[in-house]
């Protein structure tokens, strides 16, 4: 079960909604969505130890070319280790202030944190299946948009799995960048496209659209 409190920028029991930037954005702008544990950092298997966190460093060329063309950079992770009870919010509000610290250090800088904590094997009010705010559904993405009244169909997501890239699609994305993935593939109607990030190329082009999407 969850601690909640005060303290923790929890709008709801399972739903941490966290501004980690005070830059400030025009309405109208793409975003780069990012998820958290496989992506930035090595997935350790529900990381509750700040001490664990070790950044993958061929993500922090996306994240600083995000930062200098003016886009946000948009954490969106699903955290069912605090439904399942391995660890609640203190430890997640500890793993992520780290993460912070070790971006901060490459000049990487994170605009606004979502986390999920809603799980069908949960206990409690966290025990939900198929919550709308879980990838795959898109409900991170959308209150983010919300937010920042973001342009989601010029936005990019992300990700080490499939539910990152359906949750993009049902968010209205058109392009995800899927990390392991060795194959370009289209995804549902055919309008949204997971690519492949998998080499030193794959990420120099991510790098290149991300660049592209802050000049239009």
């Amino acid at each position: 079960m969850a601690d909640g409190g005060a303290e923790f920028p929890l709008v709801e029991p399972g739903l941490w909604v966290e501004r980690t930037s005070a830059r400030t954005f025009p309405a109208g702008l793409p975003a780069v969505f990012l998820d958290r544990d496989g992506t930035i950092n090595v997935d350790t298997s529900y990381p509750s130890n700040p001490a664990d966190i070790v950044l993958r460093p061929e993500m922090l060329p996306v994240i600083r070319t995000a930062n200098l063309v003016g886009l946000p950079a948009i954490i969106v992770s699903n955290q069912s280790g605090i439904a399942r009870g391995y660890f609640g919010w203190p430890e997640f509000a500890a793993v992520n202030g780290r993460l912070m610290q070790l971006l901060d250090a490459e000049e990487c800088e994170i605009d606004l944190v979502l986390a999920c904590a809603y799980h069908s094997s949960g206990t409690g009010v966290l025990a939900v299946g198929d919550h709308p705010m879980r990838k795959p559904n898109p409900g991170m993405l959308l209150c983010a948009r919300d937010l920042l009244n973001l342009d989601t169909g010029r936005s990019i997501i992300v990700g080490d799995k499939a539910d990152d890239m359906e949750a993009g699609r049902r968010a209205g994305l058109v392009e995800g960048w899927q990390v392991g993935s060795r194959v370009n593939r289209k995804i549902g109607d055919g309008a949204f496209t997971a690519r492949k990030l998998m080499t030193g190329n794959d990420h120099r082009k991510l790098c290149d659209v991300i660049a592209e999407r802050g000049r239009v």
